[in-house]
């Protein structure tokens, strides 16, 4: 019997720094209700769905700050999406900033959430690829500050959900081999991403004319190599006066990009996927057991004073 999620990418349009949660769920409950027209059993919307992007800002009082960031999910302006995915029994996968209590210590994440057709949270995930710096730098036309606002999470984990397994990641880490390759060690089958990208790299600005490019190589590459679905959806457009890219998609195990959104704007693009075709890939090309000789990379070095082994993990010495 064949696993199908029908898979609905909830791409979002700019979101302006005064605009209140309570407009932008309503925009996200719009797209839940398209998808559930449509046949869609998952909605994915991107990194940060809730606010503007605010690290591109320098900001130094902390109530300000804060105000980005949920303290509870779902909280009261979010809760009626969760209603929603309950009556219409479509589950989503959502990025948000999230502001925890840990031992007594305030930490802020970047993450993102997995969330059932009976609207119950079955997965987290907490951003570990922090782009951008930490100071304030003027030159810049604006600031990519997530280096200094989140706390990088710690690890890659894969949820039972939807008749499969199910990874989630979150803009830069679509860059990295190493986010599809622990999470496909663990069998996934699905890998949603939700990003903001902007069209310039201030650092390095040769690269913006192939930011949309690098984009769909990443997530194409990724599915690929390990046998995956994957998703990737944008919040694009001119958002306070900086232009992000859109190119939201999903790509086929096979690295086949076989949905996408043409617009910058809430948009709403499906695609109808089979998880059983993860097997044409994972038992054939990148059967890792079979294939796949980790003894010979196994004494790589990691990080500084830690060995990369054979399973993918690193260890000190």
């Amino acid at each position: 019997m064949t696993r199908i999620v029908n898979l609905a990418l909830g791409q979002l349009g700019p979101i302006a720094r005064a605009d209140s949660r309570a407009q932008v769920v309503k925009r996200l409950c719009a797209l839940m209700r398209e998808a559930h027209a449509s046949g869609a059993h998952l909605i994915v919307y991107p990194e940060l769905a809730l606010t503007t992007f605010f690290p591109r800002w320098y900001i130094e009082d902390e109530a300000e700050l804060d105000s980005f960031f949920e303290r509870e999910m779902p909280g009261p302006d979010t809760l009626p999406l969760f209603e929603l995915s309950r009556e219409l029994g479509v589950g989503f996968y959502l990025g948000y900033a999230e502001l925890a209590e840990e031992g007594g210590r305030r930490q802020r994440y970047n993450t993102s959430i997995l969330v059932d057709r009976g609207g119950r949270i079955v997965g987290r995930y907490r951003k570990v690829h922090l782009p951008g710096h930490r100071e304030h730098e003027p030159w810049r036309r604006f600031q990519h500050l997530e280096k200094r606002y989140f706390t990088a999470g710690d690890g890659f984990g894969v949820n039972e959900a939807f008749g499969g397994k199910v990874g989630m990641a979150l803009c830069n880490d679509r860059r990295w081999p190493e986010t599809y390759r622990v999470m496909g060690l663990q069998g996934v089958e699905m890998v949603l991403i939700g990003y903001n990208t902007p069209v310039h790299n201030a650092p390095a600005p040769a690269h913006d004319d192939l930011s949309l490019f690098h984009n769909q190589l990443s997530l194409q590459a990724g599915a690929y190599q390990n046998g995956t679905w994957v998703a990737g959806v944008a919040k694009a457009g001119m958002e306070e006066g900086v232009d992000s890219i859109g190119g939201s998609c999903v790509v086929a195990p096979s690295g086949e990009v076989v949905a996408r959104c043409v617009t910058k704007d809430d948009e709403l693009a499906l695609a109808r996927c089979d998880l059983d075709f993860c097997a044409v890939y994972k038992r054939t090309t990148f059967n890792f057991d079979l294939h796949r000789q980790p003894h010979a990379y196994g004494m790589i070095v990691a990080r500084k004073g830690e060995t990369l082994m054979a399973d993918g993990s690193a260890v000190a010495g």
